[in-house]
């Protein structure tokens, strides 16, 4: 059994982890660690665990910890792992965090769009970023796994083929995506209370949102050259998804005939099955179907469909996921299962819930 320990783990994502790994067959919960919640029952905190779970929470003591169990999820804020990492940590556990501290490899962008001092950039060259279906097999040989955000996730994904394969303008993109409010987290927000939510659907993080330096450096990479783009996220009254519809302007590539012209569905398609066709978290839907969050809740699933603007000559790209399962805890999941070899859809075979 891997002996497993939560830090956070009465947050949203902290919450979902518990729920996927009790169904987990090689895996033991040993720690739930809970700043907020120290010595109280975890089954108090969260009343579906009752029966489940009869553990209290304890202290976030990362290094007794390390000690104990083969891997630590940190559903934490930004800040706290950068914090508390030591070299000893490392050498006695593997680390699986679902922060921002360790997703971006240059000090200087995290410390401006997180507006924090990163105590511990002597880890950042080794952290493995966590996006499955990319970094696979970096993923299985790593001790320091920085697990994607939400909205990068969904972003990289539903652009990846297109950006890799050169049929975009990378320069074009513009994305935008709208979120539940599990997003933002579980701490009491003014923004985030009921009657500011619900009926209404707003904007924020207009040209600023910490995302996005993440989502260019990853798309970067994909089109090998650096680029820019236009990420707008929006607040939506639901509990959980995330929907994202992005734009760019296609390239024109050269035809059988020798002729040049923009690419057709059929070209597009087999862009996407070249990379995903066998990534069963990843569902690349029929011509003419475009996703919608409520097919993917609860699940790891990744859906995607695109649609060719011919008159314009640009392409819409869509993709949807479960923000707090494939954008936080089922991918975390995901990458423990690589680094353990085991099955990478063990414990995360889950259908989505409808209604």
């Amino acid at each position: 059994m891997i002996k497993v320990g939560i830090i956070g783990s009465t947050g949203y994502a902290g919450a979902e982890l518990v729920r996927i790994l009790l169904g987990h067959k090689h895996v033991e919960i040993k720690w739930f660690g809970s700043r907020s919640y120290i010595d109280e029952k975890y089954a108090n905190v969260y009343g579906n665990m009752f029966h489940f779970v009869t553990d209290t929470c304890l202290d976030d003591n990362l290094e007794e910890l390390a000690k104990q169990v083969d891997v630590i999820f940190t559903a934490t804020p930004q800040g706290y792992l950068a914090g508390v990492l030591t070299e000893e940590i490392l050498q006695n556990t593997k680390i699986i965090d679902l922060s921002a501290d360790y997703r971006l490899k240059e000090v200087e962008v995290y410390e401006k769009w997180y507006n924090l001092k990163h105590k511990s950039p002597q880890f950042i060259a080794e952290a493995v970023y966590g996006l499955c279906e990319i970094n696979r097999e970096k993923i299985k040989q790593a001790r320091l796994i920085a697990n994607p955000g939400c909205y990068t996730t969904c972003s990289i994904l539903t652009a990846y083929p297109l950006v890799k394969e050169g049929f975009i303008d990378v320069n074009t993109l513009i994305v935008d995506a709208k979120s539940g409010t599990s997003g933002a987290g579980r701490g009491a927000k003014l923004p985030n209370l009921f009657c500011e939510v619900n009926e209404n659907i707003k904007a924020y993080g207009v040209t600023t949102h910490r995302h996005t330096p993440e989502i260019e450096e990853q798309l970067s990479y994909a089109a090998k050259e650096q680029i820019t783009i236009n990420f707008t996220p929006h607040l939506v009254p639901m509990n959980r998804g995330i929907l994202a519809t992005e734009y760019a302007s296609l390239k024109k590539i050269k035809q059988t005939d020798g002729s040049m012209g923009y690419p057709t569905y059929e070209q597009i398609r087999a862009a996407y099955d070249k990379y995903y066709k066998n990534e069963y978290f990843i569902r690349v839907l029929d011509k003419g179907k475009c996703p919608e969050t409520k097919w993917v809740e609860g699940s790891n699933f990744v859906d995607i469909g695109f649609q060719i603007d011919e008159r314009t000559g640009r392409i819409i790209m869509m993709g949807a996921i479960d923000n707090l399962i494939k954008g936080a805890a089922g991918q975390a999941v995901q990458n423990m299962n690589l680094l353990f070899d085991l099955p990478e859809k063990e414990g995360l075979q889950l259908v989505p819930m409808f209604p």
